[in-house]
């Protein structure tokens, strides 16, 4: 349970990644959040046991 105030997103929540950081190894590329969501640096997620792909924007072609 959350002990923030105010509390944090829960996991099941939109916003789940706004939570508090509780542990954070950037060597690795991982951080976990105080609602139990593990995060990756390439912005996917680890949420409940099933995997989240990354987020990352599409690549831009350049102008011809």
């Amino acid at each position: 349970m959350c002990r923030h105030f105010p509390p944090c997103p829960a996991a099941e929540d939109p916003d789940r990644e706004f939570a508090q950081i509780v542990a954070h190894h950037p060597e690795q590329g991982w951080s976990l959040l105080c609602n139990k969501v593990l995060t990756f640096e390439d912005t996917g997620l680890l949420l409940n046991g099933t995997s989240i792909a990354p987020r990352r924007p599409l690549p831009t072609q350049a102008a011809s």
